[in-house]
């Protein structure tokens, strides 16, 4: 992870275009506006956008806006969000879910980088940062014809990949307690503490919704349980069922077997594993 704020504090300092690879709930987002707050557009904008949630048939006035009596219902004149992220950072998330046509026309606005509003006339410019992100393998849906490549390489000038919850579970004390301080502090909870024995539980847990599901339990945790110290016998009622699968890391399966050996090393140490 500190390679990665790195590589952000790198690209930070450019407008080049950034995509952002990740399963969902590994903090996408997070990086993506650490891109824009820590760049010379800090002060301008920050506008998301979920590309898998527009309406096939609104998209266009979404992404490019309307002009006054464009359709039925346009009473007034509209930004769109592209005009509306003008100076600052355009955050496309999700950009796997769009459809063709939806690719077609930002493919349009990439090359040229002008555009018209729905029923409009007037060219508009705009001057803004493209990040976006994907949890889909591109390069499988480049293959079976379901996005432009040259979109794709126009997306990818600075790729950055966030790694599963799984693949970084010796971050999950750090993450763990991070949330449990945080809601005590600023949504007024009471303040807990997981035993070691806790922790361990936590880590050896499989989370499918990576960081965003870690975050629901320590809430969950935070909300409903009474005791101030939380043991591992009541972590696994705040755990679905589902979840008790050893990390193939921990369980010996990891197909580097001194990178594995290091991992047992470390959690011996750790944690007193035995």
């Amino acid at each position: 992870m500190r390679s990665i704020l790195g590589l952000v504090k790198k690209a930070a300092s450019s407008d080049s275009s950034v995509l952002i690879y990740g399963e969902s709930g590994t903090g996408k987002e997070l990086v993506a506006r650490a891109l824009h707050y820590q760049s010379n557009r800090r002060e301008g904008p920050f506008v998301k956008v979920n590309c898998g949630a527009l309406p096939h048939d609104l998209f266009e006035s979404e992404l490019f806006g309307h002009e006054k009596g464009a359709f039925t219902g346009a009473v007034r004149q509209k930004k769109g969000k592209f005009e509306l992220a003008d100076g600052g950072t355009i955050f496309l998330d999700e950009i796997g879910d769009m459809s063709p046509t939806l690719q077609a026309k930002i493919l349009r606005v990439l090359v040229d980088q002008v555009f018209f509003r729905v029923g409009g006339k007037n060219v508009v410019r705009v001057n803004c940062r493209i990040i976006s992100s994907t949890s889909k393998d591109l390069a499988k849906e480049i293959d079976e014809g379901n996005f432009k490549e040259e979109l794709f390489h126009r997306f990818n000038v600075v790729p950055i990949r966030i790694p599963s919850l799984e693949e970084r579970i010796l971050d999950i004390p750090l993450l763990s307690t991070h949330f449990i301080d945080w809601l005590a502090k600023n949504e007024g909870l009471p303040l807990k503490q997981l035993t070691e024995a806790a922790v361990r539980k936590l880590q050896n847990m499989s989370w499918p919704g990576n960081i965003r599901q870690l975050k629901n339990v320590a809430e969950q945790l935070s909300v409903l349980e009474e005791n101030r110290l939380i043991s591992k016998e009541v972590i696994k009622d705040y755990l679905p069922s589902t979840s008790e699968n050893l990390p193939a890391v921990i369980s010996g399966k990891s197909e580097n077997s001194e990178f594995n050996n290091e991992r047992e090393i470390l959690y011996k140490v750790l944690f007193d594993m035995k």
